[in-house]
């Protein structure tokens, strides 16, 4: 064995570092999982090197919408995104995770609103581990031999059935000291390790189980509700993620609202999903507008996602999520049994709803075109690779009656494929290439007999080498290093010091081509059916913390065997607060504080009963001078309002020492938003409850720090 022996050296590699710089031929050598030398040339003695000339080098892929959440239980190699270069996935999307709940309440949960195998789902009951806490949990999935590493939102859904009870979180919402507890556990789920929280508003997410048919806990909750989650994470800067309801505006405009950061720290969300949608073609145009006028003017930090190809969803005759968006679709996925749906297609008035519904325009975001939508499987062979419409044509039938019909006659086994959004390529490239529109929304792991979209990283790094549509470094760094800053993740770049999660491709085996969804016979489902994507024949290989775990394409023997991937948290300190900068500072005595609003940082610079009364007198002359003005049209008024703002400084002076920043003494939007805000709050006799609320929760954070100094101490002696 030789000592100070790198253990591996990838020489003449032509690296791309995920920071979308231009490549460079270069060296990279690991020692222990990590990146410990990148150089022009690289000479050390080594355990083991490879020639990669002619080869790309890049970090790992980051697939930031996934649904592992039970599959990594049962089968922790995740191997379908490991061998489309995915080295780190985040999960715990769209409300559902496993951090807090019953096993049994839970599956109910991802059963079907993510469309799972009963096989998968009933293994992992099986063999599930209680957890009581979210540091137990993440204790748990650290001693997995993970694939790729993992990241782990906080779904509401859980949280809320768990908090409520699962009856009542499905019917009610939530009292005040409901809100607390959620808070409470939701801050101790971000500590222990969540990244974020994810919240779901989709009308389509059901239940299965005893209360199928129901929509999931989060749907339940209201924007108080909601409002409080996003505040758990604009505290900590954590990520919180977001389905809004496509069928109703106004979910969406609140939770842009919420994300506004002109007086405050932005809220760091998510929103699913900027798609160009069949049904509708112009709707695309909006969302590159909202995200100006948010993130632009209003100081936001919105990222939506995008698929990387065409939205093409298989179903199996009416079991199929995209029925789940009108009631008789509702209906029919409720039965579990083939005898029990063709029951209601007996029924006349089951089949005149289905059809009014069917060719309804209102709310709907499947497009129900039966020209769009292709036979691909069928007891009648003569209907496969034809249309329904064609079928009809053939037929002389209406084309909706025939469709009833053969669902009727065949049910499940007739098989069809459709494309719902996405499948205009330049309208998918201008979506791809905007700065605040993320490669994402691949959904994992969920819908297996629906969709398989594990490649959705590669496909972005193919279309834009075969098109030219993206710099190929700018669309590394898309699903790269992008994701990793924005999510706070530490992998993504190619840097000495990090993690050697790195993916080698060959170029020159790069195809102009998106590939197709495959079945596949998966031994995890016990040989039933999913769908997945083979033949990425560019990937030569793929290290994760620089073990190999994909050669040539294929898996190698250590992935889910040995431990590769690890638990990720946020580097944000898992939630912990950090030293504040200047300009939210209170004075030189309080140099750590756990507040980010900077209405709470105002409330403790003002709580002197004279510093308070001049600054109301402040605001009080602030509105004379323009209501002079406006009367008078007199120049002079004006000069109550430098005034104003000498008054506010001479109550500091005099009364109330405090750190004031320049240009909140001169003038800055959050100064006025709060100086009107406490003139308001002081005349409805609100203030001084502020003042108490605020200063109790500064002495809780202060024991706190007492206390975890005092550990420390312990330790370290």
């Amino acid at each position: 064995m030789v000592e100070n022996a790198f253990d591996l050296i990838l020489y003449n590699g032509t690296i791309f570092d995920g920071c979308g710089t231009p490549p460079v031929q270069c060296d990279i050598a690991i020692k222990n999982g990590k990146i410990a030398c990148v150089a022009k040339s690289i000479s050390g003695k080594t355990k083991a090197s490879r020639n990669l000339a002619g080869l790309w080098v890049l970090p790992g892929f980051i697939d930031i919408h996934t649904h592992y959440d039970i599959e990594v239980e049962i089968s922790p190699g995740l191997t379908e995104s490991v061998q489309n270069g995915v080295t780190t996935v985040v999960m715990g999307n769209c409300s559902l995770s496993v951090t807090y709940g019953s096993p049994s309440n839970l599956a109910d949960m991802f059963l079907r609103v993510e469309t799972l195998p009963r096989i998968l789902t009933e293994k992992w009951l099986k063999a599930s581990v209680a957890w009581e806490t979210p540091q137990e949990y993440f204790n748990h999935l650290s001693m997995l031999p993970m694939g790729p590493n993992v990241a782990a939102l906080l779904g509401h859904s859980s949280l809320r059935a768990h908090v409520m009870g699962m009856e009542r979180s499905l019917t009610k919402k939530a009292s005040k000291v409901e809100l607390i507890k959620m808070k409470e556990l939701a801050e101790k789920a971000i500590d222990a390790g969540c990244i974020g929280i994810s919240i779901d508003m989709v009308p389509w997410h059901m239940m299965s189980g005893k209360f199928r048919g129901r929509t999931i806990p989060s749907q339940h909750a209201n924007f108080r509700e909601y409002r409080m989650l996003a505040e758990v994470c604009r505290k900590r800067d954590v990520v919180f993620q977001v389905t809004p309801n496509p069928q109703d505006l106004r979910s969406v405009w609140a939770i842009l609202w919420m994300s506004l950061g002109i007086v405050r720290r932005p809220l760091r969300v998510t929103i699913l999903a900027a798609l160009d949608s069949v049904a509708y073609p112009k709707a695309w145009r909006l969302f590159p507008s909202l995200l100006f006028f948010f993130n632009r003017l209003l100081k936001g930090n919105i990222r939506f996602q995008t698929l990387t190809e065409p939205f093409t969803v298989y179903s199996d005759g009416p079991i199929t999520p995209l029925f789940e968006e009108f009631s008789t679709g509702i209906r029919l996925n409720d039965q579990e049994t083939r005898t029990e749906r063709i029951s209601l297609w007996k029924d006349s008035a089951f089949r005149r709803k289905f059809r009014l519904e069917w060719t309804s325009r209102w709310r709907n975001t499947f497009h129900r075109n039966l020209n769009l939508m292709k036979v691909i499987e069928s007891p009648n062979p003569a209907l496969i690779g034809k249309t329904f419409a064609e079928i009809a044509a053939e037929q002389k039938k209406d084309p909706l009656e025939l469709f009833i019909e053969l669902l009727e006659q065949f049910d499940t086994d007739i098989r069809w494929v459709t494309t719902g959004a996405n499948n205009r390529q330049d309208i998918r490239f201008k979506l791809l290439s905007h700065s605040h529109i993320l490669p994402g929304f691949t959904d994992a792991g969920a819908h297996v007999r629906n969709l398989g979209y594990y490649d959705g990283a590669l496909s972005l790094i193919r279309q834009a080498v075969s098109t030219g549509f993206m710099a190929p470094e700018k669309a590394i760094e898309r699903v790269t290093g992008e994701p990793e800053r924005w999510f706070n993740l530490d992998r993504g770049e190619l840097k000495l010091g990090k993690k050697a999660d790195i993916l080698v491709l060959d170029p020159k085996k790069i195809k102009g081509i998106l590939s197709e969804q495959i079945e596949h016979s998966d031994p995890l489902l016990d040989g039933a059916l999913r769908m997945v994507k083979r033949g990425a024949e560019e990937i030569e290989s793929v290290y994760i913390n620089g073990k190999l775990a994909v050669t040539d394409g294929n898996i190698t023997d250590v992935v889910g065997n040995e431990y590769l991937g690890e638990v990720l948290f946020s580097t944000n300190n898992q939630g912990a607060m950090k030293r504040i900068d200047s300009r939210n500072k209170i004075n030189d005595e309080i140099i750590d504080h756990p507040f980010v609003d900077y209405w709470d940082i105002f409330i403790l610079k003002h709580q002197d009963n004279r510093n308070i009364t001049l600054h109301c007198l402040g605001v009080l002359l602030n509105y004379s001078a323009l209501v002079c003005l406006a009367l008078t049209w007199n120049p002079w008024c004006l000069m109550f309002v430098p005034l104003s703002q000498v008054i506010g400084l001479l109550g500091h002076y005099l009364f109330e020492r405090s750190h004031i920043d320049k240009r909140d003494a001169i003038f800055s939007f959050r100064a006025i938003y709060c100086l009107n805000k406490l003139f308001i709050r002081v005349v409805t006799g609100n203030y001084f409850k502020d003042i108490s609320n605020v200063n109790t929760r500064l002495q809780e954070h202060l024991k706190q720090k007492n206390i975890e100094s005092k550990r420390k101490k312990a330790l370290n002696s």
